[in-house]
């Protein structure tokens, strides 16, 4: 009771990235709390196919439910799961991606089940809280953290009397990684039809297509990035070059693309992916809270602004201060003069 559960998502029998993320943090989570973490997955097919992806994270009990109608994902069967098991279990936490899928199924869960939910979270830390009014403290929650009134401020959002308190996470926000101590590791196949409903499958996926992503924005080791300091499409040529003889990747701000300089599946920050990668070249970029959401964890931060007094400057390891037309160039010029 009042464990940590995490709902993981899968196309097929893989599970995704995001999921991983999740388990990985729900470890984390679990073990500051001192309780344990539980997953959750659905789907056709699945038994003896999914346990090795999870496991592995620190997971002590995982619920898997195979059965006929369960992939694609459609609302009613998932959400009949999630609710019905969680009214056996009562977590005090659950956790799943802000996908397509998250966004779908969270809202349902959580209004089911009376409870809080905060969606794209980039943070999630335990904490404790005092109501102004009461003054009774709440320990042990579930900060939920997110840019708030269009990336103005930070909002820490909690959920005192409520249970489960509910986050959904971006793709790339948290990192995965397997866990080195030593968990439980028990799998449970419960029997689908005690937890959904008949009328539950009314709705069914004729055609399910799934296209592969144009590029690696996510996993490259070096991102060179563009903002409307680039000035035109133009502009993002020489970024594209440049990413060319560096092996990197380019992405863009949301006022880039929204000035469309650059397609939107390049759009770094809080609307857009997480990057966590060893270099990060932010081009042009002032470096608004929504966008230093979306690459705040990359190992080393370059700034070529010719403000130097942007907010992106105060995160940067190093500032050079100029235009990017003047910039740029000269990095193309003496990078290939001194790669091997």
């Amino acid at each position: 009771m009042n464990n940590v559960f995490v709902y993981c998502e899968i196309e097929g029998t893989t599970v995704a990235e995001v999921s991983q993320e999740l388990l990985t943090k729900g470890r984390k989570l679990a073990s500051e709390l001192g309780v344990e973490l539980h997953a959750v997955v659905a789907g056709t097919g699945i038994r003896g196919k999914v346990e090795e992806q999870i496991l592995p994270y620190g997971v002590d009990n995982l619920f898997v439910f195979d059965g006929e109608g369960l992939f694609p994902y459609t609302s009613a069967p998932h959400t009949d799961i999630l609710v019905n098991l969680f009214k056996e279990e009562k977590p005090q936490i659950c956790l799943m991606g802000a996908t397509v899928i998250g966004r779908d199924l969270g809202p349902r869960v959580s209004s089911s089940l009376t409870s809080g939910l905060t969606a794209d979270c980039t943070q999630l830390e335990i904490g404790s809280y005092t109501d102004a009014k009461t003054k009774q403290t709440y320990d042990n929650l579930l900060y939920q953290i997110r840019p708030a009134f269009g990336g103005n401020i930070v909002a820490t959002i909690v959920n005192p009397e409520h249970r489960p308190q509910m986050a959904t996470v971006r793709s790339g926000v948290m990192q995965k990684a397997v866990f080195k101590g030593k968990a439980r590791g028990e799998v449970v196949y419960p029997e689908v039809g005690k937890y959904v409903s008949p009328e539950a499958y009314v709705v069914k996926v004729l055609d399910h297509h799934v296209e592969a992503a144009k590029h690696n924005l996510k996993g490259a080791a070096i991102v060179v990035s563009g903002g409307y300091g680039m000035g035109s499409k133009e502009g993002f040529d020489m970024l594209f070059e440049l990413a060319k003889v560096l092996h990197a990747e380019v992405g863009a701000s949301r006022a880039a693309v929204d000035a469309g300089f650059c397609d939107h599946d390049r759009q770094i920050g809080q609307t857009g992916v997480t990057v966590h990668p060893k270099v990060y070249i932010a081009c042009g970029i002032s470096g608004q809270i929504q966008h230093i959401a979306g690459m705040q964890e990359s190992g080393i931060i370059i700034s070529i602004n010719s403000d130097p007094d942007a907010p992106i400057n105060k995160i940067a390891d190093y500032v050079i201060v100029g235009t990017v037309e003047e910039v740029i160039p000269k990095l193309i010029k003496y990078y290939k003069q001194n790669s091997k």
